[in-house]
């Protein structure tokens, strides 16, 4: 079977520095913890813990997303997208992406997911599906803030941040209902 790396394709169109994304809640290639897996799918819709290392000198902000290149969709599917995150911020904690406000580091902005929901929305791969994989991803930026318009997609998010990435680390974690 064919697994699609979304952003082995990109890093073709650019390259950057690797950075270093690991979690205390799962480790790379592994399963994500129940608590990850989305409500409806006996989880709790709890971002995992996430820490950074390796931003190169240069670095004014962070963008954070979580994106399924598996789901049955034909474009994957975004968990959540977050950015604007100042470049002092290393980590974030377990249920960061809960939506609360002062869930996440001051000034940082979370866009809507595939659900219309500005948090996290934890995996919830459908039966018949096989194994999912969600890619963790965390850019280092060369700009403070991306101008990006309140609601827009995540995808409008990795297209802005694309231009603007000095280097990316990934953390994969896998998720499967069969």
């Amino acid at each position: 079977m064919f697994e699609y790396d979304p952003y082995a394709e990109l890093a073709r169109l650019k390259q950057f520095a690797s950075m270093t994304v690991t979690s205390t809640d799962f480790a790379n290639g592994e399963p994500l913890p129940k608590q990850c897996w989305g409500s409806g799918a006996g989880g709790a819709d709890r971002s995992p813990q996430l820490s950074w290392s390796g931003a190169p000198e240069g670095t004014r902000s962070f963008a954070v997303s979580c994106f399924d290149p598996d789901a049955p969709t034909g474009s994957g599917y975004w968990h959540w997208a977050v950015y604007d995150l100042d470049p002092s911020v290393a980590e974030l904690a377990a249920d960061a992406g809960n939506g609360e406000s002062g869930s996440l580091p001051p000034g940082a902005i979370t866009l809507p997911n595939e659900a219309r929901a500005e948090r996290y929305f934890g995996a919830a791969p459908p039966q018949t599906t096989g194994t999912h994989r969600y890619f963790f991803v965390v850019d280092a930026l060369d700009v403070s803030h991306l101008d990006i318009a309140p609601g827009s997609t995540p995808a409008v998010l990795g297209f802005n941040r694309h231009f603007h990435t000095l280097a990316r680390g990934i953390l994969v974690g896998t998720a499967s209902s069969d």
